[in-house]
């Protein structure tokens, strides 16, 4: 059994339902312990995370993930138990195979690989792992940032193993993610009777024209790696529940994705000022789950595309689709971040599995990304 094959094994053994890590990061401590590694573990609430660094110069390569995973679903509709890791036909079933014990697993092989034959390699390699990811996603990555920050430490390149191919490993990376705005906007009127609609002001009808304005703006062109800024009404809540009474509120739930194009500050000013153009009386809270970031073509973005195209003989897709990851944490404190991981189709979904050879295959453009970030000359 390969390295990468046998860790992921048992990562994936391990109940780590999130925010519980369930010895995980003992375990790839252990593995990083004999390298030279100094080990920070840094606990806030329930959540366990663990900042391990070789190297006191730099540049500086992270690598970024989490332990934990999401529920199993109904076990009995699994093919097999999803904590008991299986091998079958070339795949390796268990929860958190794709999404990302296996990524893991391939940082540390990778790692092992490339400290072995190259011990006084320049700068220096780190891995920031978290057991709170898939959850609230609140005491962890951003706390270890925080921690880096507030000692004045920042990473100059930085590797999230999210499972980001479609079809083959390395056929596409995620060089950037979209921002996530939210808002919770409750526009007033006047509660009534409805057989008497001059004595009531209905904040559903009031309100209709706006929301109509809003779903009809342009709010960018995106650029070069983003589509244009969506907003999108994900809920809307009126009434009494009876048939003839005029609400006195109604209350809309919407969400921006947005690109680079868009600061969080300009969208917040233009839905302010549609609204006021209406002359709604209302109320709106705001919430910023993930600011929008953006790594360009430059030397991360080049050197796992080498790495790609010299491990599986293909040309990568830059890609900033799907929802948010732990990258929007860690671009506060690195210039250059991307995801690669695994084919992305099982994840979260019943019989969660992955390649056995594209885990192979991903730890060597891995340590071949090293080679190229930290060695002179390769």
């Amino acid at each position: 059994m390969s390295p990468t094959l046998e860790l992921a094994k048992q990562l994936i053994a391990r109940k780590s339902l999130t925010p519980l890590d369930e010895g995980c990061l003992d375990l790839i401590a252990e593995r990083l312990s004999p390298l030279a590694f100094k080990l920070e573990k840094m606990r806030h609430g329930e959540v366990d995370n663990l900042y391990a660094k070789r190297g006191t110069s730099g540049p500086i390569v992270c690598f970024a993930g989490h332990t934990d995973v999401v529920p199993t679903g109904p076990v009995a509709k699994w093919d097999s138990d999803p904590f008991t890791p299986t091998v079958r036909d070339g795949m390796l079933y268990g929860r958190g195979a794709a999404d990302m014990k296996g990524s893991i697993a391939a940082f540390i092989s990778a790692t092992e690989k490339f400290v072995a034959e190259y011990p006084q390699h320049q700068g220096s390699i780190a891995l920031l792992l978290t057991s709170d990811e898939e959850g609230v996603a609140v005491d962890g990555t951003v706390r270890v940032v925080e921690a880096l920050q507030a000692r004045n430490e920042k990473l100059d390149y930085c590797i999230v193993g999210e499972p980001t191919a479609v079809s083959k490993i390395g056929d596409t990376i995620k060089n950037g993610r979209r921002g996530s705005l939210s808002g919770v906007l409750i526009v007033k009127g006047v509660q009534g009777h409805i057989a008497y609609p001059h004595l009531v002001k209905n904040p559903i009808h009031l309100a209709s024209p706006a929301i109509a304005e809003l779903a009809a703006t342009v709010w960018d062109n995106g650029n070069e790696y983003f589509p244009p800024t969506s907003w999108q009404i994900s809920n809307i809540h009126g009434g009494t529940g009876a048939t003839n009474v005029v609400p006195g509120t109604v209350e809309i739930l919407f969400n921006f994705r947005h690109s680079t194009a868009s600061t969080t500050d300009e969208l917040k000013t233009k839905v302010h000022a549609i609204l006021d153009k209406h002359g709604l009386s209302y109320d709106l809270k705001w919430e910023m789950s993930g600011k929008p970031y953006l790594t360009a073509r430059g030397d991360l973005v080049d050197a796992v595309a080498a790495a790609i195209k010299q491990v599986v003989g293909i040309a990568t897709d830059l890609s900033t689709s799907g929802g948010t990851s732990d990258g929007r944490f860690i671009a506060d404190i690195c210039p250059q971040v991307l995801e690669l991981g695994p084919v992305n189709a099982t994840i979260h979904k019943l019989n969660e599995c992955v390649g056995v050879d594209e885990l192979e295959a991903l730890s060597e453009i891995y340590r071949l990304t090293l080679i190229k970030l930290l060695v002179k000359n390769s």
